[in-house]
């Protein structure tokens, strides 16, 4: 289904907020990383292609991006790099202790920041799931 085309303008506005998120002036590193993650988490293989290329693109290694599964039990991640990886598995399942993860983040993000990366997570799982609902399956 062209669920693009036939819903133009709500499906639109969405590609509208995430470009927005993608330009508030947080690191793309981290955007990127969790959107990857939650496309993970949700299964939407189209997504964790495209998200896979982006790190590529801004210079992350096979390694590292074949790591992300495993963040916590690799040594290949900074601080910032494994609270986003935690902040977006816990926003994506609304469970563990997301204050906690939310005053850690604070040490190394802005409210701003913290905002736009919330934001992030929940609409790559809303975007993920219209893919995955209404996207055909071997679109890449």
């Amino acid at each position: 289904m062209d669920y693009k085309e036939i819903s133009k303008r709500t499906i639109g506005h969405l590609y509208q907020a995430h470009n927005s998120i993608r330009n508030s002036g947080i690191a793309p590193q981290y955007i990127v990383l969790a959107e990857l993650r939650v496309s993970q988490l949700n299964g939407c293989a189209y997504c964790c292609r495209f998200h896979t290329g982006e790190l590529r693109e801004i210079g992350m290694t096979p390694e590292f991006i074949d790591s992300i599964p495993g963040f916590r039990h690799s040594s290949a991640f900074s601080n910032k790099q494994r609270l986003v990886l935690e902040f977006a598995e816990a926003v994506s399942g609304l469970e563990g202790n997301i204050p906690a993860i939310r005053e850690a983040l604070s040490a190394c993000f802005t409210e701003k920041e913290i905002t736009e990366l919330t934001a992030s997570i929940a609409l790559m799982g809303a975007l993920n799931r219209l893919r995955i609902v209404l996207g055909a399956p071997d679109e890449f």
